[in-house]
């Protein structure tokens, strides 16, 4: 078990609801956003003079905007069907990481400043000031708050407490107060094209280097192109899928797919990263420039098809928004969806016939499978509804020969989050991190007691990234997590001789163009 500065909690078979315990989260607060985060992404540098001022007028004019927000401020009846849904509340007893707690931090002020009563009886309506202690309470707490909308699953108003967070976090931001671990990711993206700050030589020599491993293993030779000009598919996946454990095992998996499919695909050393950190703190003008790196490189590189890989929020911000922000995408193949996710391209070829597996290659794993946030509660695979459950289910019985679902309870529309999703997965939040992985925990605890399982998978890269780093706090093995596409690549039968890279038909009749390098952009590789 890994060692904590704070007690972790005890999983239980039956767990019950705590008993409420005010303030226990009160002290957790992400670092502070630098002026050079915050800069890039058209914020101020820190806390402005009028702060107070242009907090409320910026809450108006987000309510203005976005019409649902002035509802959630209106609708709540305080019924109580939220108190409990919450993975935070669960896992640290503070009964504002109660959804209903969370969302009067905002509608106080609401209250306050944007109702009648509020303004001439505050005490009778709980109408509150925009105080400098209620502005930390809201940078403690808006970012306790994973933004995976479990609770308005189960609110009888469909209120979401995702985007009352947003909101609090891009009225912070535009008065000075961001988070430092979303905003300098960010401002990565704009000055080197992904997450991670990796430039275009690295990412380069990290596909050169995952071709050699794949060939000295398989015997055959499986391409990881990037920047190639006219290839039909660009891939477009989270930057951490490049290096970290297991997501570079689901990337080989992606390209083992792409080689049996016998389509032309690449990388992009300028839109190397799915990932869109714009949609956790609220911003519709960064989710907009990040999303339009995707359109340029598409345009630039002459693709047929995008494809999305595997990451939670990214699909959401892909499959929900991604033709408001960056279409339209015309000059794509209308025969398939804009985008498509590596789960749907994988499982329709599954279904075709064109893929060929070994289950017992994964006999060394018995599985379950994390549902994501994102992915179940806001978003599809596939034609019909459901199909972003269905899917990823199929795709594990394909390649492995034991699967077990956890409890009923627990999984689909009503998955327990990671704990670390949100724009939340940084280590100054370690605690709030591990309490709220309590519920996945207690779950995936009791089917490896009841089924024996040993591992679980899953198709988002901070799912992977949070349970790599809470399961040993529980007892777990971090190697326990992994990639979905790590099981296609464990089981996938390879042909030799089949295609390099070069250029050839495939089945579905679209013709790949030839394959020619393109120039490296100079912000990839500052």
């Amino acid at each position: 078990m890994a060692k904590a500065t704070f007690e972790v909690p005890v999983l239980s078979q039956y767990p019950d609801v705590p008993a409420v315990t005010p303030g226990t989260m009160a002290g957790s607060a992400p670092f502070l956003s630098k002026p050079e985060f915050q800069a890039p992404l058209g914020f101020p540098g820190e806390l402005v003079e009028n702060w107070q001022e242009r907090a409320i007028e910026k809450m108006g004019e987000l309510l203005t905007r976005y019409r649902s927000l002035r509802v959630y401020m209106d609708a709540c009846v305080k019924c109580g069907a939220c108190t409990d849904k919450c993975h935070y509340f669960l896992g640290t007893k503070d009964p504002k990481n109660m959804p209903v707690g969370r969302q009067d931090l905002m509608r106080k002020v609401y209250r306050r400043y944007f109702t009648l009563a509020g303004r001439l009886f505050p005490n009778l309506v709980g109408a509150q000031d925009l105080t400098r202690e209620v502005l930390d309470e809201w940078y403690s707490y808006f970012h306790q708050c994973s933004q995976c909308r479990r609770c308005s699953v189960f609110c009888p108003y469909g209120i979401d407490t995702a985007e009352i967070s947003m909101a609090a976090r891009e009225i912070m931001d535009c008065i000075g107060v961001g988070q430092k671990y979303c905003n300098e990711i960010i401002a990565k993206v704009y000055r080197v094209g992904n997450n991670l700050g990796l430039p275009g030589p690295a990412l380069v020599d990290t596909l050169e280097g995952l071709e050699e491993d794949v060939f000295d293993e398989t015997g055959v030779r499986v391409r990881y192109p990037i920047d190639e000009v006219g290839a039909e598919i660009l891939m477009v996946t989270p930057s951490a899928d490049f290096f970290a454990e297991p997501h570079v095992d689901g990337l080989i998996g992606y390209g083992k797919v792409f080689h049996e499919a016998g389509v032309s695909w690449t990388f992009s050393s300028y839109a190397s990263e799915a990932a869109n950190f714009g949609m956790f703190i609220g911003s519709y003008e960064n989710m907009h420039r990040l999303s339009q790196r995707i359109r340029e490189e598409a345009i630039r590189l002459k693709v047929k098809r995008i494809v999305f890989g595997e990451c939670g929020h990214a699909w959401r911000v892909g499959y929900s928004f991604l033709n408001t922000l960056a279409g339209p995408w015309d000059f794509l193949d209308p025969r398939y969806p804009v985008p498509q996710h590596i789960c749907e391209f994988t499982h329709d070829l599954i279904l075709q016939g064109r893929l060929k597996f070994d289950k017992t290659q994964n006999d060394d794993k018995v599985l379950t499978f994390h549902d994501s946030c994102n992915v179940a509660r806001a978003s599809r695979m596939g034609d019909t509804p459901g199909g972003q459950f269905e899917i990823p289910r199929a795709i594990i019985r394909a390649t492995c020969n034991h699967f077990y679902d956890m409890d009923e309870e627990t999984i689909r529309d009503r998955t327990f989050c990671c704990g670390g999703g949100g724009g939340l997965l940084t280590d100054d939040l370690i605690e709030l991190r591990v309490k709220g992985a309590k519920p996945r925990m207690e779950a995936l605890n009791n089917v490896m007691q009841e089924k024996g399982v040993t591992h679980m998978a899953a198709i988002c890269a901070i799912c992977k990234s949070q349970f790599t780093k809470v399961l040993p706090f529980y007892g777990m093995e971090m190697d326990q997590i992994v990639s979905l596409h790590q099981l296609v690549s464990n089981a996938i039968v390879l042909t030799p001789g089949a295609d390099d890279g070069d250029e050839d038909d495939d089945d579905d009749g679209a013709t790949d163009s030839a394959l020619t390098p393109g120039d490296e952009d100079d912000d990839a590789a500052d």
